[in-house]
């Protein structure tokens, strides 16, 4: 086998017909519209401390590999938190940044991180040989660091192979465990869970609000337009940095249709709130949320129960909803692992997080425990 290395300075030196060769497992955050959107639409770039350093391979001038990498000149939109390792740095006179970072950016999902085209005879040696550029890209190019964020079982088997040291966090994920309808969800619930999602559902309609869905293609100006001011005045109110541009969201429903759902609720004609889903692969994914008016029990309606619903009708079997929140709990959402790799070119830094990591791993297992204690569901059936 001839690998031909390539690093890559933007998404558009890959043609959508060659991407759809590698192997997605039908992630929509890995589709090359969102990819390649978010360098099209200057949602990221280096104004925003994201600049694409792509690592890829060729054979045969065809594209066998990828690993979606860019260089960071600060840890914004990662969701896996290394601000104290940076500040480690700067306080022992050395540059943490600029760091390279494998992962999709403002996206805190699980995915493929080491792109194999489909049906290639050696996918081990194609992972070796993206783990071997990254590695090399940091030796050359003076990255401090090398991150591999959100990785699958299978990247992070070849990641620990080559010796990068490994993070585990916990989200909240909601399991269909084929349910007829949300009633049958709810009966696996315990009394009193069951009763409070009952009620809040009940004072919401009583309120007059109401909830329905578009999808991309059925989207818009106007609800795009929306969407986006729901989305902005989030943003905002949390002191963050909005970074998609409303030509993204536009890109987003134009190309992935189906896979891109907004559910709404308004009342009296007037829209209150939103909430925006990608879909793929067998999964709901929840991203962003907004309202114009806050009301008591909207946010678990549009974001969690509606995504639910769909969840429902369409079979999908796991329902994620985005990082952090332990108030899903009580909703069903059950803590599952994230998981993310690390290289550190200094040796002693190394040491020094490798023992960090030792003892997090030791925190992230008791959160698991008391975590799994605020379960809702029925005893008989945990």
């Amino acid at each position: 086998m001839v690998l031909e290395p390539r690093i890559l300075p933007s998404l558009a030196a890959i043609d959508a017909d060659d991407w759809s060769r590698l192997e997605t497992h039908g992630n929509p955050f890995l589709s090359h519209a969102f990819l390649a959107g978010l360098e099209s639409t200057e949602s990221i770039g280096p104004h925003a401390g994201w600049s694409p350093h792509h690592l890829s391979l060729y054979e045969n001038g065809r594209l066998a590999a990828f690993a979606p990498t860019y260089a960071k000149s600060n840890s914004h939109g990662e969701f896996v938190f290394d601000w104290a390792w940076a500040d480690a740095y700067q306080r022992n006179g050395f540059a943490y940044y600029p760091k390279l970072l494998t992962g999709v950016p403002y996206s805190p999902v699980t995915g493929p991180r080491l792109l194999i085209a489909r049906e290639h005879p050696d996918p081990d040696t194609l992972r070796r040989a993206l783990i071997d550029l990254a590695l090399n890209e940091c030796r050359k190019g003076g990255f401090s660091t090398w991150h591999c964020n959100f990785v699958r079982p299978d990247d992070l088997s070849a990641l620990t192979g080559a010796g990068l040291l490994q993070r585990h966090d916990w989200q909240f994920h909601w399991r269909n465990r084929g349910y007829g309808d949300f009633d049958a969800f709810l009966s696996d619930l315990r009394s009193r869970k069951r009763k409070n999602i009952r009620r809040e559902r009940a004072q919401l309609r009583e309120s007059g609000v109401t909830t329905y869905w578009r999808a991309g293609a059925e989207l818009d100006a106007s609800d795009l337009d929306f969407v986006y001011a729901c989305y902005i005045a989030t943003f905002q109110q949390y002191g963050n940095y909005p970074a998609l541009r409303p030509a993204f969201f536009a890109l987003l429903a134009r190309e992935l249709d189906a896979g891109f759902q907004v559910a709404f609720a308004e009342r009296d004609g007037e829209r209150l709130a939103m909430a925006v889903f990608l879909a793929g692969g067998g999964r709901l994914y929840g991203r962003y949320w907004g309202c114009v008016e806050e009301i008591p029990g909207l946010h678990f309606e549009v974001a969690y129960y509606q995504g639910i619903e769909f969840c429902l009708r369409n079979r999908i079997e796991v329902f994620e909803s985005g990082a952090q929140g332990e108030h899903k709990i009580g909703r069903g959402f059950l803590p599952e692992p994230t998981r993310s790799c690390h290289f550190v070119a200094h040796e002693g830094f190394r040491a020094a997080i490798a023992a960090h990591l030792e003892r997090e791993h030791e925190w992230m297992a008791d959160y698991r425990e008391r975590a799994v204690q605020m379960s809702p569901f029925r005893r008989d059936l945990e």
